[in-house]
């Protein structure tokens, strides 16, 4: 499966293609927001390019050149395959809160919602929530990595960090938290089940197996879903300010919350392009699935696990 990935700062995004140099060039006064206008005009091309199988395999690069008010942006990419450009390997780590266990996390902290979740999204609600592409725009790279270390290191200046952090980069760091999980939150062994659920035609049928697929999920994971959930709701609410609907954020967290395991990405290489399109797909609507639901309760979920069949 091959997924590439995006970012001016060098850090990961969900799908897309890695420019691996960039290359600016200004001449005179350029409008405001000129570079986030021209960026976001290169990952639209990019994402809207079509994979082509005959690439994936020669590994050939690829260069293009974009220009707006004066600003120049040249770059080359080439497609990596999924298995080397988001390989999750079983983590070791016991301290911190990057690519450890959620459940070990939790139970350190002796927490429902991992510190970091809780933190990140009060500050977007407090302050980020009306930001224009909040979760689409990317942050810092430096800042991010900055927020990660004092999230590892349990820092006591954390809080006031945050307050003065540029608001996208909290937004990163959040999406980079739940990247480096050492297994999606939705896990790799629901991952199937959540594939065939989606493709249900029957709409009763679609809504017993999608929740009954939540109620399989560890303790951990299933509450820090709900939170994030409903999160992502009352970020859609403002979309009219801020642009993005429940649909850009299934695009934004459907790719990083639920993933195919290491194993199936490499049952699968010989069809990269078709089947790394055909999941990314899927991915986005089983999390649109969600996010369209009336509210989730984590009670009501556990009460109702008679009755119904591991099948599905």
């Amino acid at each position: 499966m091959t997924e590439v990935l995006v970012q001016p700062d060098g850090s990961p995004s969900p799908a897309g293609e890695r420019p691996e140099h960039g290359v600016e060039e200004a001449e005179g006064k350029r409008p405001p927001n000129t570079g986030a206008r021209l960026w976001g005009r290169v990952r639209s091309k990019l994402l809207r390019q079509k994979l082509d199988p005959q690439a994936v395999q020669t590994k050939n690069w690829h260069m293009d050149v974009i220009e707006m008010n004066g600003i120049k942006v040249e770059f080359s990419m080439k497609f990596t395959s999924r298995d080397m450009s988001l390989k999750r390997t079983p983590s070791k780590k016991q301290t911190g809160v990057f690519g450890v266990k959620i459940s070990v996390v939790t139970k350190r902290e002796r927490s429902k919602v991992p510190y970091i979740v809780r933190q990140c999204i009060e500050e977007v609600e407090k302050r980020g929530i009306e930001e224009v592409g909040i979760y689409r725009i990317s942050g810092v790279a430096t800042d991010i990595q900055a927020l990660k270390a004092v999230f590892d290191a349990n820092n006591k200046d954390i809080l006031v960090m945050l307050s003065d952090m540029d608001i996208n980069a909290i937004a990163g760091t959040l999406k980079l938290y739940f990247r480096e999980l050492p297994e999606p939150l939705l896990t790799d062994r629901l991952y199937p089940a959540f594939m065939e659920g989606i493709a249900l035609s029957d709409p009763a049928a679609k809504e017993n197996c999608m929740m009954h697929l939540l109620r399989s999920l560890p303790d951990p994971n299933l509450i820090t879903f709900l939170f994030l959930l409903e999160h992502l709701k009352r970020v859609a609410e403002k979309e009219p300010i801020n642009k993005m609907s429940l649909h850009n954020l299934a695009t934004v967290f459907g790719p990083t919350l639920l993933r195919p395991s290491e194993g199936e990405s490499k049952a699968h290489l010989t069809l990269a392009s078709d089947i790394w399109s055909h999941d990314v797909m899927a991915q986005v609507q089983v999390l649109l699935y969600y996010l369209q639901h009336p509210p989730i309760s984590f009670t009501e979920l556990k009460r109702n696990t008679l009755y119904f069949s591991t099948d599905v």
